[in-house]
């Protein structure tokens, strides 16, 4: 921990420092006596697992200042650990971008608990990350790529085009432009790779490298490294004529994001114009806009049509399951008021057998008139209840009773979750109808006009 804390404490890099119950200087053995009170009180291991955890938040060049910052970090770390463990934010300045370092103790301060990293802990963190930096009107990523299997891409990734190129990248890019002169041999290739500023390597076995400027590592002249028809074998080919010349590859220039739902809000948070805002300020307050404004970015909502369409769908979709769940209730409970008045009939029909057999005997009649009188009632509830179809078995009316109790078991589940899906895409779009100043007051005396 030691090693860590004075990394993040080094004063080259550092711009502001915060800490709650805890000194920076001494947090690492504040820290452990801290897990060791935890351990006499608790006879667990204090050193059991990780002994500490690191946030790293980060804001665009110019946008904050360390002081800014480090407020910003020391709210992210207080909600996060919801002041129950010693924490600490150095905030850096020695990249373009000031970022935080944050240091919490994984042992509560009260000695009651340890932290537990869950699952989806990193997603929870940037949600609140975002919320904090959207109530301060920041900004924060609003459309995160995912890949193929749903997770986020690395930062690399992400800026795409935008990105540098790579050592490799380069080294391909140069090896296309070298042929597409048509180099008459193999050794006029290589002059013409150092033309274009990749030095060459000759190491033992005749084995080539390139290395790029400002690449400390030379990369293997080989398909392996440097990808399918970039070996030596791929470049002989093409300058024997053998296969065809490639086109050097353009980058594309990144298309300019469309000014959207999502980035208008944030405008208009930043500039705090407007009667609409002004309407809006009254009624919520910055923490219910950010709300709203995370929910959008999270679901990819950012042309207003498509929000109302997904309300009015969800709408659509919470009263369609609440139609099938009393549906399926009603049939439920048909077939159980069926099963109950099938049982009765079985309980009383000794009793009517006996009358009957005793020729329907007053003296009989009198006796037993409690359990005739049920044995009439269960027989006009079957017959009710049948509507004059035949009487399923039993076992029939037991596997609907099953199969519709499953049912109705599911069609809650969807159904509460379809109640939440609705409340959350009335209030986003209530939240946005009153920024655009879109209320049904307005809306009415525009249609009067």
């Amino acid at each position: 921990m030691k090693d860590r804390f004075d990394y993040g404490l080094n004063p080259e890099k550092l711009g502001a420092v915060s800490s709650y119950l805890c000194d920076p200087a001494t947090a690492h053995a504040e820290f452990m006596l801290v897990k060791n009170q935890y351990q006499g009180e608790t006879d667990r291991r204090a050193g059991h697992g990780a002994l500490c955890y690191q946030i790293r938040q980060a804001f665009p060049h110019g946008e904050v200042t360390a002081e800014e910052a480090n407020r910003i970090g020391y709210e992210t770390a207080m909600r996060w650990t919801k002041g129950k463990y010693q924490f600490f934010v150095c905030t850096h300045i020695d990249k373009e971008h000031i970022h935080n370092h944050i240091y919490y103790n994984s042992t509560a301060y009260d000695r009651s608990r340890k932290f537990r990293n869950f699952i989806g802990s990193s997603f929870a963190l940037r949600r609140l990350s975002d919320r904090v930096c959207l109530e301060h009107d920041l900004s924060v990523i609003v459309n995160p790529k995912l890949h193929s299997k749903g997770r986020y891409l690395h930062y690399g990734q992400w800026l795409g085009d935008n990105q540098k190129l790579s050592q490799k990248e380069q080294i391909r890019l140069a090896i296309d432009a070298a042929l597409t002169e048509r180099p008459k041999d193999f050794a006029d290739f290589l002059r013409r790779m150092e033309t274009a500023g990749i030095q060459v390597k000759h190491g033992r076995s005749g084995v080539i490298s390139f290395l790029v400027p400002g690449q400390q590592r030379a990369a293997r002249f080989r398909a392996a490294t440097l990808g399918d028809g970039y070996g030596p074998e791929d470049v002989q080919a093409v300058i024997d004529g053998k296969a065809p010349t490639r086109t050097a590859p353009v980058r594309r220039a990144p298309a300019p994001r469309r000014v959207n739902l999502l980035i208008d809000i944030q405008e208009r948070m930043r500039q705090g114009k407007g009667p609409a805002y002004e309407r809006w300020a009254k009624v919520y307050n910055l923490k219910q806009m950010a709300a709203a404004l995370q929910y959008l970015k999270e679901h990819q909502l950012f042309e207003y049509d498509d929000l109302a369409a997904k309300t009015d769908a969800a709408t659509e979709r919470f009263h369609t399951l609440a139609g099938d769940i009393q549906q399926t209730e009603a049939e439920l409970s048909h077939v159980s008021d069926l099963m109950a008045a099938v049982v009765q009939y079985a309980k009383t029909r000794p009793a009517f057998d006996g009358y009957k057999a005793a020729k329907y005997s007053r003296k009989y009649l009198a006796e037993h008139e409690a359990e005739l009188a049920d044995y009439r009632a269960a027989k006009a509830t079957m017959a009710e209840l049948l509507g004059g179809e035949k009487l399923p078995k039993m076992d029939v009316l037991k596997e609907k009773r099953r199969q519709l109790a499953a049912r109705k078991k599911a069609l809650y589940l969807e159904y509460r979750k379809a109640q939440q899906d609705m409340r959350e895409l009335v209030a986003v779009k209530g939240s946005v109808d009153h920024l655009h100043g879109l209320t049904d007051n307005q809306r009415n005396k525009e249609q009067a006009r």
